[in-house]
């Protein structure tokens, strides 16, 4: 059944449960190296703190992030588990990485109480090296991550007659010194946390359900917060000009659309920052159509429309201070009788000509046309796009980097700063003269395949004609956003990749 986690904050001093409240099921506390307890962990312990040296001995517990030992019934204490998270940190990845990732912890430990209804946090740290509020209020955010999952098609039954259902509600109250600074800190990271939520959910999503129209529709919800949302449907982008955009759709029974995201939280007259996502609900390739096996996997080909649209519900529920437009072409590419073909050649909105190599290269045609649109209407003071683009960027990143590419080098720096603090990391690539070659066309200005070699790279180089002389940054997220490693905050499928990078560029340096 689906599961609801309610998180609250608590004082360190009043770790009694009240009379009358249901009693928590699971403690849990946090031990240094070599088991260092902070005092008030082992005044809250008590006698119990005496059976944890031995304890750590047979587990081999150091104290590290990343492992825990657990103790059934503990002596001395009413709870039916204890949990002893090791809060030592490992090597730094680099000098911007934080010491210790608190919402990582505060997944792992959300992981390790699973199947618990009510859990007690005592977070208080052997040795704090951050401000605890905002501590307290990333592991808040890294709970709330963990306890995310998608059942919304899964019936309830059991698989087995032994099988035990998870409880439909968790509590979890987190306990520190200042529980109230740890309440204002937490607001943010709790609009951030609904937003990757809400990526998650959409990209996990089948694709009979989150066809266009109706993801256009999933986006018009965020007027209740205060977004101004335009729908552009097939006649009006018609009349714009988008015709790659709605190349890409034309075989498709299901028709395409462009939603335009507004939030207005800035000063007025204050250029707005701009985010642009392909939203490909589902990929066959078109007449390029792909090989069969995991194409049940392109129902994700929308992952960064996706962010874009998490985004921008984090920024409008915490208020964000800056002018955000969130902008995202969404299309079905499917092989009909109307569908473009190889050959073809198509107008941009931009009047610059694409003729069409392989129609399974289509997400490049989706963002130019968006691109264009942006630049043009709204002139922003940058523009970043995210798109699952190319099986390419997995070959040279994997799945632990999204590509990174950009025209310049102050917005790919701060990306790549705020990718080191929140884990959604970034690496550069390179552009130049010699791939811009790669693309031209015998036939028109340009070609959407550059050939067998660098393919991120040329498709890259086909979206950067689009921004005139915008601040861009095109994230090739294909590795990240879907089917990515499984980690201490994300169990999903649907990853909500570049929600919580994108809201941290914004909170570190644009909003006034």
């Amino acid at each position: 059944m689906p599961q609801t986690v309610e998180v609250a904050f608590a004082s360190l001093a009043d770790l009694h449960v009240r009379e009358g409240e249901p009693r928590p099921d699971t403690l849990v506390v946090f031990a240094g190296e070599n088991m260092a307890l902070s005092a008030e962990t082992r005044t809250l312990l008590g006698a119990a703190a005496s059976v944890l040296p031995r304890a750590a001995e047979t587990a081999k517990f150091k104290g590290k992030v990343g492992s825990a030992i657990e103790i059934l019934a503990p002596g001395h204490l009413t709870v039916g588990k204890l949990i002893v998270a090791g809060a030592t940190p490992g090597k730094k990845s680099s000098p911007e990485a934080p010491e210790l990732d608190y919402a990582s912890l505060g997944g792992y430990v959300m992981g390790k109480a699973g199947g618990a209804s009510n859990i007690l946090v005592a977070l208080d740290l052997p040795a704090w090296k951050a401000d605890p509020a905002a501590a307290a209020a990333d592991f808040m955010m890294g709970v709330k991550l963990r306890a995310y999952n998608f059942d919304l098609y899964k019936t309830g039954k059991k698989k087995d007659k032994d099988e035990e259902e998870k409880p439909s509600l968790v509590k979890v109250t987190i306990c520190v010194a200042d529980p109230d600074a740890a309440r204002g800190a937490s607001l943010g990271r709790d609009a951030i946390a609904d937003g990757v939520r809400f990526a998650r959910s959409l990209v996990n999503e089948p694709p009979n359900v989150l066809f266009p129209v109706e993801f256009a529709n999933r986006a018009k919800t965020l007027e209740k917060l205060g977004v101004e949302v335009e729908i552009l449907d097939v006649a009006e982008m018609k009349k714009l000009g988008m015709n790659t955009l709605l190349g890409v759709g034309q075989g498709s029974a299901n028709d395409s659309r462009c939603v335009v995201m507004r939030w207005n939280g800035g000063k007025a007259g204050e250029k707005p920052v701009a985010f642009v996502g392909k939203g490909v609900t589902f990929d066959t390739g078109g007449i390029s159509i792909k090989p069969a096996g995991g194409m049940e996997d392109m129902k994700g080909d929308m992952g960064g429309a996706a962010c874009v649209v998490g985004l921008m519900q984090a920024l409008a529920t915490r208020k964000a201070k800056v002018n955000a437009i969130g902008a995202i072409g969404i299309v079905e590419n499917m092989p009909g009788g109307k569908a473009q073909r190889p050959g073809d050649i198509v107008t941009t909105m931009s009047g610059q000509t694409i003729e069409i190599i392989n129609t399974d290269a289509e997400g490049r045609l989706v963002l130019a046309d968006v691109l264009w649109y942006v630049q043009d209407k709204y002139k922003p003071a940058f523009m970043v796009d995210l798109a699952t683009l190319t099986g390419a960027i997995l070959v040279s990143l994997g799945q632990e980097y999204a590509g990174l590419f950009s025209n310049n080098d102050e917005l790919s720096e701060r990306l790549t700063k705020a990718g080191l603090a929140t884990g959604e990391k970034v690496w550069r690539m390179p552009m130049g003269p010699a791939y811009e070659k790669m693309i031209e066309s015998k036939f028109a200005d340009m070609k959407t395949v550059g050939g067998r070699h660098a393919g991120s790279i040329t498709a890259a180089h086909i979206l950067q004609r689009f921004v005139n002389d915008t601040p861009w940054a095109h994230l090739d997220i294909a590795g990240t956003a879907m089917a990515s490693p499984q980690t201490d905050i994300n169990q999903s499928w649907g990853s909500g990749w570049g929600v919580r990078l994108l809201d941290r560029l914004v909170a570190d340096h644009y909003e006034s």
